[in-house]
């Protein structure tokens, strides 16, 4: 079964473009990227959307559908009430390059902000013996397929561009909270986290994981956490003592 159906596709360069009106036919079992390549074949050769594997496991098409972040590869059309209008528009937060594709170098830049794995001197690589309980909490965080859905719809950088220099968004949020959970791991992420990363902005709204296509508990099994652990660090007068102690030393 075939029929057409009515699509609002955001088209324009850099801060400045429209929503465009297609009609395009519509197949059974396709998804939302499935028709912006009919309209790329048939009406539209110049449209611009970044794409991959088509499996749901690049992250690249990430893209607004109706208002939501969504894969467009993974958004079936059948979702949709066959008379329904559907609005596909780029990430809000990042800088639109052209039509549906955005610049998320953003996401690039604070990645490599992060110092990666910090193994304690004298420990070879092979030499690693964690427990399976340390294995399980922060393999959950290894699911991220980077679309940066969860950065794209979080508020603090969405609502205020002022804030992408000082706060690293959830998904690097999670980097450092996996690292952290991490037996053999030695850098100082709690600190890093606040000072350096904007912990603090975060006000655990689950907005990021609620748009996970991975379905990862950003904010309960990461953030919160996170957060838990620099509180005590600074707040709790046991562990404020313990440290002055061992500075002391």
């Amino acid at each position: 079964m075939s029929y057409k159906a009515k699509f609002k596709v955001w088209r324009g360069e850099g801060g400045e473009g429209r929503l465009e009106d297609f009609t395009v036919e519509v197949n059974e079992g396709e998804v939302v990227l499935d028709i912006i390549h009919r309209l790329q074949a048939t009406q539209a050769p110049d449209l611009a959307v970044r794409w991959n594997c088509k499996a749901g496991k690049c992250g690249s098409c990430s893209m607004e559908i109706n208002g939501k972040p969504r894969l467009g590869c993974m958004t079936r059309m059948s979702t949709f009430d066959e008379d329904e209008t559907i609005t596909v528009t780029p990430m809000r937060t990042f800088p639109v390059i052209k039509d549906l594709v955005t610049d998320v170098s953003y996401n690039y830049q604070k990645a490599r902000e992060i110092p990666s794995f910090t193994p304690p001197a004298g420990v070879r690589p092979g030499e690693y013996r964690m427990k399976q309980v340390d294995v399980e909490r922060s393999q959950e965080f290894r699911k991220c397929i980077e679309c940066f859905m969860c950065n794209n719809v979080c508020h603090v950088i969405r609502d205020h561009e002022e804030n992408k220099t000082n706060f690293s968004g959830p998904r690097f949020l999670m980097r450092i909270a996996e690292l952290d959970m991490h037996p053999y791991d030695v850098a100082d992420r709690q600190e890093a986290a606040q000072e350096e990363h904007g912990l603090g902005y975060c006000n655990i709204t689950k907005c990021c994981t609620e748009v996970c296509p991975e379905h990862i508990k950003i904010t309960d099994n990461a953030l919160i956490p996170m957060k838990e652990r620099v509180v005590d660090r600074k707040y709790d007068p046991l562990v404020w003592l313990g440290n002055k102690i061992l500075r002391r030393k």
